[in-house]
């Protein structure tokens, strides 16, 4: 999507000319930039065996919003696959990020822009699929839930999983991954606990990202992915978060925010509006941890990234 090529200018919708001759590409060979709602042809009928229709386009994790319903400001979801990606609805007014997150297009619809700020974790799943197929510690991943729920607490074991660096808001790339607090009573339990507690700790820091750039607190947070089988980390997340975790019912959200675009192009749905309507959830989980032990346990993950950071940076 054309917010994503950086050549386009997202606060005055087009192609921006000053980028445009900085990498010296003529705008005739750029697309025209419709909204995510529009006729954008139909399909090879020699391929799908008709001509269908094509009403809608958008992003990944923009068609996740979509599809979490997410449609009014303040409003959030977040995506737990391989890597994690949370995005906040602030509406139609363009407002950069002072804290290290990205604004970008939510969407546009009937010519109107909404903006979203968006969060990317790096490594989320595959921290689990590291241990399972690195580490051998099970052979299938929703053996981590059996395995994290069979001790009471990580015995302060932290797990921070920069395989490929900290996004964000540390956007540290040299940063290389760490189990700390390990002796001698820890077990592969405690490791893949921790690693499952990483998910809403790196969450947290998002969060925490998004109230100080002025964003609204949002009461619940619409939660996807296949990490989200996992109901240890479910919990979990609302817990260190101190606010509710939905599941919907339909879990493939980025195929159904795509579909429900097309859906309003070609009149199977009224608006926009019938998306936010047809969400539904399928689980929600309450906080049940205190704020003392909360606190608690934050800081002990920000003291882990603190000593990862400065080694990144060799201080």
């Amino acid at each position: 999507n054309a917010s994503r090529t950086m050549l386009y200018n997202i606060v005055e919708q087009r192609w921006d000319e000053g980028l445009l001759a900085l990498f010296n590409i003529p705008c005739s060979l750029l697309p025209e930039v419709k909204d995510n709602i529009a006729s954008f042809g139909v399909t090879d009928k020699h391929i799908l065996g008709a001509e269908i229709p094509i009403g809608g386009m958008a992003g990944d994790q923009q068609a996740a919003l979509i599809g979490q319903g997410c449609l009014m400001p303040g409003m959030v979801k977040s995506t737990y696959g391989t890597g994690c990606f949370a995005l906040m609805n602030i509406g139609p007014v363009f407002k950069p990020s002072q804290n290290r997150l990205l604004t970008t297009v939510a969407y546009r619809v009937n010519g109107q822009t909404t903006y979203a700020v968006e969060g990317s974790i790096f490594t989320a799943g595959a921290a689990i699929q590291w241990l399972r197929d690195g580490l051998g510690f099970f052979d299938d991943a929703r053996e981590s839930e059996v395995l994290a729920t069979s001790v009471p607490d990580s015995n302060e074991v932290y797990f921070v999983p920069a395989f490929t660096g900290l996004g964000a808001p540390y956007w540290c790339p040299d940063a290389k991954a760490m189990i700390m607090g390990l002796s001698r009573e820890s077990t592969q339990a405690h490791i893949v606990r921790a690693a499952l507690e990483a998910q809403a700790y790196q969450t947290l820091d998002l969060m925490g990202a998004m109230q100080a750039d002025g964003g609204h607190t949002p009461d619940v947070i619409r939660a996807d992915g296949g990490l989200v089988a996992n109901k240890f980390m479910c919990q979990f997340l609302a817990d260190m978060l101190g606010i509710s975790i939905e599941v919907p019912k339909v879990t493939e959200t980025t195929a159904w925010g795509a579909a429900m675009l097309a859906g309003v192009q070609v009149g199977v749905f009224s608006g926009v509006e019938d998306i936010a309507k047809s969400w539904e959830a399928d689980k929600c989980y309450k906080p049940q941890m205190e704020a003392l032990q909360r606190d608690r346990l934050y800081a002990g993950w920000k003291k882990a990234v603190g000593m990862l950071t400065k080694e990144a940076h060799g201080q």
